[in-house]
């Protein structure tokens, strides 16, 4: 009965999920272009806010989110997680705003929603060259932080199940050395509660821990990775089920 439960569960939130992503991105691809960068996240992120709520409330999860207070008051700053599904994706944009997400270019494919996506000024690589894109990230994200982005960056550079490890980049901690910008480290066991490969959602506590803000100056690249990475992957730990 509860894997039924679960199935229609999944069922309405996708059909709906679905529904309302085509919707909202035919509205965005109208009226995005008229509007300034900056102010076109407040449109954008309607559909990041009703996603989160109605995920929560027809799968039956609960979101416990800590930390928030280390998220800097007074400038905008490097935001490194680590990656389990597509809830981060959306929550991370309610979280700050304005926000410029690191992604694969791909996903500006996708018809209609890649075409909203677009006009938000994401930065998009080729994951295929490594070294084209960190140059990218590093240009890119350096012009987005001096125009009061704040940056984000899945250092895994795609979804990693829960239980799963994967090595960690060093992009986050190079954009920090450049720009003088914080790095502020994020952990969440989205993809237990969201599986990022699979048709079934679960109920439960979806659990997001914000970390104190990492300040580069006087720190080498290798101090910022470390100490970004180690805390993102002990807190995961500490918060998962697997």
């Amino acid at each position: 009965m509860k894997e039924f439960i679960k199935l229609v569960r999944s069922t309405l939130f996708l059909v709906v999920f679905g529904f309302a992503t085509l919707l909202h991105s035919m509205v965005c691809i109208v009226l995005l272009p008229w509007l300034a960068v900056p102010h076109r996240f407040k449109i954008a992120i309607l559909l990041n806010r009703f996603v989160i709520w109605w995920f929560g409330f027809c799968c039956g999860v609960r979101y416990q989110i800590e930390g928030v207070e280390n998220l800097p008051q007074d400038g905008v700053a490097i935001l490194v997680s680590n990656h389990q599904s597509e809830w981060e994706t959306f929550y991370f944009q309610i979280l700050v705003s304005p926000l410029c997400t690191v992604l694969k270019k791909e996903l500006l494919w996708m018809p209609f929603f890649g075409w909203a996506l677009a006009l938000i000024k994401p930065i998009a690589i080729d994951r295929k060259s490594r070294t084209g894109a960190l140059k990218q990230i590093l240009q890119q994200g350096s012009e987005k932080l001096k125009q009061g982005f704040w940056v984000l960056i899945f250092p895994e550079g795609t979804r990693v199940s829960p239980g799963e490890r994967r090595k960690f980049s060093k992009t986050g901690a190079l954009l920090a050395e450049q720009t003088g910008k914080p790095v502020v480290p994020v952990a969440h066991n989205a993809g237990e509660i969201w599986p990022a490969r699979g048709f079934i959602k679960n109920s439960g506590v979806l659990h997001l821990v914000i970390g104190a803000p990492i300040d580069p100056k006087g720190r080498t690249v290798n101090e910022i990775y470390q100490q970004s990475t180690e805390w993102i992957e002990t807190t995961r730990d500490r918060i998962s089920r697997c």
